[in-house]
This record gives C-alpha cells, structure tokens and sequence, in this order.
C-alpha cells in the first residue's frame, strides 16, 4: 500500500497501486508527486519508483505538485506587538502603563483573531493570549492604584482639579 503527499501538503493513503495509476491518469498525481512505498523508510518522487517510471516518459507537467516543504507558518506581527505593549504596560502600570495596556490588548485581539481566522498561514496564539492578559492585568493594576492614591492622599485630587 502506498502513500502520497497532495498538492494540499496533507498526507494521503494507504492506496493500492492500482488506485495510485488511476490517480496519474485523472492528473491527481504526476511524477514529482512525493510517495511512500510499501516498505520503504523514506519519501520519494513518484516518477523514481520502477513501477511507475511508464507513464512519466514524457516532461513533467507546468505546474507540478509539490511536497510540503514550502508551507510554513509566520507568527502573527500583532501577537508579538501585544506581548511587548503587554510588557511594557505592566513594567509602566504606576505611572504611564494606562496607553501601553489599551494598545497590548488592541493588538492581541487583533492577532489572535488573524491566527484564529487562518491557523495555516499564522502561528503565535499564546503570545496574542500571554499579551492580552499582562495588559489587562497592568490596566486593573494601574486603576486599583490610582484609586488607593486618591483614598490616602485626598488633598491631591482637591489641588488637581483645582488647577484645570
């Protein structure tokens, strides 16, 4: 029984070889086409198996299907700017972190959703969800100590607005 790489990069089989022939003649698979044959270790081009060299006499096709080796992942730009707003707002939470914590969560969101939406082209999830909560956990942090600041120092706030 054999198997093969589609054009999708997802691993198709065991088929028979009978099935495998019927798959040349329909366009399916061409001689590029990576396969594993029965017994065999490691994947190979379809036109360099003995039993199916025939139907390869001629050129391969333009447009030739090709194993996975080109499809890989990027990891998501937003998840990694929501990590590092995320860092930021945390290490800034008592005296500037309010911009940072708004903005790491912003981008998190963002790439987590993009991550989300395409699991295939983007990667990085935990980064996005790792960036969201150190912003909002430097957003609560910032508010709870601004409020214990006007609760111990009350004549602040009297002097703030008094001045605008």
């Amino acid at each position: 029984m054999y198997k093969i790489v589609g054009i999708d990069g997802k691993v198709y089989g065991p088929i028979t070889a009978a099935q495998l022939r019927q798959w040349i003649t329909e366009g399916r698979a061409n001689a590029l086409t990576q396969v594993l044959a029965p017994g065999a270790t490691e994947w190979q081009a379809l036109g360099g198996l003995a039993d199916f060299a025939g139907p390869f006499a001629s050129p391969p096709p333009i447009n030739p299907i090709s194993p996975v080796s080109g499809l890989s992942r990027k990891t998501n730009a937003y998840a990694v700017v929501g990590l590092i707003f995320g860092v930021l707002s945390l290490i800034g939470c008592c005296c500037c972190g309010c911009p940072f914590s708004i903005l790491g969560m912003i981008f998190s969101l963002i790439g987590w959703v993009q991550i989300t939406r395409h699991p295939e082209v983007y990667e990085g999830r935990w980064l996005a969800i790792i960036g969201f909560i150190l912003s909002a956990l430097a957003l609560l942090l910032g508010i709870g100590l601004t409020l214990l600041r006007l609760a111990l120092h009350p004549g602040h706030v009297e002097w703030h607005f008094r001045t605008f």
